[in-house]
């Protein structure tokens, strides 16, 4: 242990001495290595933060859920999208039905939902528009996120009787209601007054302009109900869906996801040998194609950034080369001394991967000051993963680089080792 840290420390001297002794032959090969790291950790930082804030952008559509509605989120190559068009969409009788049948305990909450966007709402001399309106059932708050931050949700008997109540997003509170409570205040769409009685949570702007609950405004399902007219085959009007959450138990919702296709087939009457005329869908669809499709871009950065390493690990290999060229006499006396050929080996290996170590720390600290940049909804973030990987391929590049030069330093003949001038 103790020669361990003994060559460790004699060979950081050793590699300290030689890159202060040649500082711009150093510097300028350790570009190399810097802009290589740079590129390969700059577009993974990329990567990672896109796939992040796209993930973050679809938070609205709940964790561990499972939706029915007429179209399928993702279509598969060659499918025939057509035959989805006369397709019926869910109703009210089927989403109690669905409630009645799921196994009581293998779900936390059915729901039925609807929405339409482009609504216009004041209240007084205020008004709001380009707001989103959306009809929900009392589970909704289970299957989907609803952050009320001031107030309350809908309670049971306001569902039931189509109340005029309404929970609004901190959008449309800060617009009608500007300066006082919006708990109690009334506002007025479509020919009808509302009571706000919550709102919710702030959220901001999303990467992908996804639904934001800042312009959301939330009634009961029936109250919605009773101001559109609600189509039945999703081609004019709104639409309703339902979504049932699944439970801890059922992590990848194989079971919930089959006892609701039988409960859905049991509802609209479909014979054995006839195709589902629902689909089934759920956020880890998208989720998992975003994950692919971010892969790829990253998979293409990598190999850019690797020309970028392959130029480093050159001029790092070059300057070993010179350096066990110029150190070939010191190298003879240490040999002459007693030095095994694993020290002279470890030395000039540490040195390299050393000077390695400083070029892609110098890339990581620049990758950093990028996540510094203001990019709009984009926030940039470089994660531990990535400053392991950084140097890690340091290393890498550090060991492959300079084995060949410490190699034929360690066999190098003591005796025409000192008398090399």
């Amino acid at each position: 242990m103790l020669l361990a840290l003994r060559l460790t420390f004699e060979s950081f001297a050793f590699a300290w001495q030689a890159l202060r002794s040649n500082l711009l032959r150093t510097v300028l090969s350790l570009l190399g290595v810097t802009v290589g790291i740079f590129a390969i950790i700059a577009v993974f930082m990329v990567v990672d933060s896109l796939e992040a804030n796209v993930r973050q952008s679809m938070s609205f559509m709940g964790d561990k859920v499972v939706y029915v509605g007429k179209w399928p989120w993702v279509f598969e190559p060659n499918q025939p999208w057509w035959k989805y068009f006369n397709r019926p969409v869910p109703t009210a009788r089927e989403f109690r039905q669905l409630e009645r049948m799921l196994t009581p305990g293998g779900n936390k909450g059915v729901a039925i939902f609807v929405s339409k966007s482009g609504n216009t709402f004041k209240a007084g001399t205020n008004s709001v528009t380009d707001c989103a309106l959306q009809g929900v059932s009392f589970d909704y708050r289970n299957v989907s996120n609803v952050p009320v931050e001031q107030g309350r949700y809908f309670t049971l008997q306001e569902i039931d009787g189509a109340r005029p109540v309404a929970i609004i997003g901190a959008t449309i509170a800060e617009n009608l209601f500007p300066g006082i409570e919006p708990v109690g205040q009334q506002f007025k769409t479509h020919g009808r007054y509302f009571t706000v009685i919550g709102v919710l949570k702030k959220e901001g702007k999303n990467l992908l302009g996804a639904p934001s609950n800042d312009a959301n405004c939330l009634i009961p399902y029936n109250t919605f109900a009773g101001i559109f007219a609600l189509s039945s085959t999703g081609m004019s009007g709104p639409s309703p869906q339902l979504g049932v959450k699944g439970t801890d138990a059922d992590p990848g919702l194989l079971n919930l996801e089959a006892e609701m296709q039988g409960a859905m087939r049991t509802i609209r009457g479909l014979k054995p040998r006839e195709e589902d005329n629902f689909a089934l869908n759920r956020p880890e669809m998208i989720a998992s194609l975003i994950t692919k499709l971010f892969s790829v871009i990253g998979l293409a950065g990598g190999v850019i950034g690797s020309f970028a390493m392959l130029v480093g690990g050159f001029g790092i290999a070059n300057i070993m080369f010179v350096s066990v060229r110029e150190r070939t006499n010191v190298i003879g006396i240490q040999k002459s001394l007693g030095a095994k050929n694993y020290f002279i080996l470890f030395q000039f290996l540490f040195e390299a991967v050393f000077l390695c170590l400083l070029g892609g720390a110098a890339g990581i600290f620049l990758v950093w000051l990028i996540t510094f940049i203001p990019l709009g909804d984009l926030t940039l973030f470089l994660s531990p993963g990535n400053i392991t990987l950084g140097l890690l391929v340091s290393v890498g590049i550090g060991v492959v680089a300079g084995i060949v030069p410490a190699v034929l330093a360690a066999n190098l003949d003591p005796v025409i080792a000192i008398r090399a001038k």
